[in-house]
């Protein structure tokens, strides 16, 4: 008999936000929802972690309380962004003009 050794993790427990999240947005006071490619998690935060992670320079402010990673953007085509595959199942954000151009630079700098 044969056995194969999974690589299972708990997403919730292990998240590891700068690999897995594609973008999260900031809810009720200390409340943070990250989004992946095929799961939300809604996560407490103390102020103090919310505060590093905003400021982190992975991620990229698009909306008042929205944050995308900039190393998960897959494409940027009208006014949207997307992650991973484009279609129908496939995750995507609205985006301005102006972020769009910022957004832009930054992966063409390798950000």
């Amino acid at each position: 008999m044969m056995s194969v050794a999974l690589d299972v993790r708990n997403r919730y427990e292990d998240l590891d936000i700068k690999k897995d999240v594609i973008f999260f947005r900031l809810g009720a006071p200390g409340l943070v929802c990250f989004h992946g490619t095929n799961y939300n998690i809604r996560k407490r935060m103390t102020g103090e972690q919310i505060q590093e992670l905003i400021h982190d320079a992975s991620f990229f402010k698009v909306g008042s309380d929205c944050y995308v990673n900039i190393g998960r953007i897959a494409d940027i085509e009208n006014d949207r962004l997307y992650f991973g595959e484009k279609g129908p199942e496939s995750k995507s954000l609205p985006v301005s003009k102006r972020n769009q151009q910022t957004l832009r630079s930054l992966i063409a700098s390798g950000q």
